[in-house]
């Protein structure tokens, strides 16, 4: 079983910046990729990006050159730099990890964007 904990949500102002973490726990596989999506108020859940555990990464057209997702193997810790955020980035964002044709979820965290 694995776990995951987002971290690092919180309001901001438009044209700041955040870093969000998502530690995973529990029975980490070799080969798995770890995923940022986020929900808005009456919206559906959508992809923010993606990285590999080589490092490889996939950004959403909506994000992309404004957010970056990095990982650290050893602690099994994906993070997301948000920068130049803007007040439709606001959102809960989730954490996600695939492995083994299973998807895992953290809980989420909420970031907040005043214009």
């Amino acid at each position: 079983h694995v776990q995951l904990v987002e971290s690092g949500g919180n309001l901001v102002q438009a044209g700041g910046s955040l870093r969000l973490s998502c530690a995973a726990s529990g029975t980490i596989i070799a080969g798995n990729t770890m995923g940022w999506y986020r929900q808005a108020p009456g919206k559906l859940r959508e992809l923010v990006g993606t990285i590999t555990r080589d490092g490889r990464t996939n950004y959403a057209a909506s994000v992309k050159g404004r957010f970056t997702i990095s990982r650290d193997n050893a602690k099994n810790t994906a993070y997301l730099q948000m920068n130049s955020l803007k007040p439709e980035d606001t959102a809960v964002y989730y954490c996600a990890l695939d492995t083994l044709g299973l998807r895992y979820w953290g809980q989420g965290t909420q970031v907040t964007v005043s214009s």
